[in-house]
């Protein structure tokens, strides 16, 4: 026998056969059984049981039949109330269930959508930055025209012809 123990609550050594049931496992069952209930398979199965049972009921020896036409059937209609009212709870319990799954998944989203509005807020802020640094960029031309003004300047410092006017002056020639 186990040890008896203070800690320990003195019903849980009460019962010997402690039964747990996983609630998934149920909701997981329950969904399955629920989603029969909703496809052509099952009304087909149903609507031939039902046939099959009115059917014996009606034409089969009177020793036989076991729910009789004159009070309606009524051993038929208490099974197909029995079965919908098993069938109701299972269908409203798989649609909270995906409701649960829905919820979850739309928060999924949400959260996915919110990384990739900062990715991309990101990516923008970084191809702005680097479009004003190329912006800030000296180019080859501008490069050539500065250093052509520095010549230029420098030239004049020294009093030399500009390189402009040198180019327009014709050549000498020597003899």
């Amino acid at each position: 026998m186990a040890e008896r123990r203070l800690d320990r609550p003195k019903g849980a050594e009460r019962t010997p056969f402690r039964r747990r049931t996983d609630p998934d496992r149920v909701g997981v069952v329950s969904e399955g059984i629920a989603r029969f209930l909703g496809t052509p398979r099952f009304l087909v199965y149903l609507t031939v049981f039902v046939m099959v049972w009115l059917a014996w009921n009606t034409w089969a020896p009177e020793q036989l039949r076991f729910d009789s036409a004159e009070f309606g059937y009524t051993l038929l209609t208490l099974m197909l109330s029995l079965q919908a009212s098993y069938a109701a709870p299972l269908i409203l319990l798989a649609q909270n269930r995906q409701d649960d799954r829905d919820r979850v998944a739309a928060e999924q989203d949400r959260q996915q959508a919110a990384r990739s509005l900062a990715d991309t807020e990101y990516l923008a802020r970084e191809v702005a930055a680097l479009r004003q640094a190329i912006n800030e960029t000296a180019t080859r031309d501008f490069v050539r025209s500065e250093l052509r003004a520095l010549l230029e300047e420098l030239r004049s410092e020294d009093g030399e012809p500009a390189a402009d006017e040198s180019a327009r002056k014709p050549a000498r020639r020597t003899k």
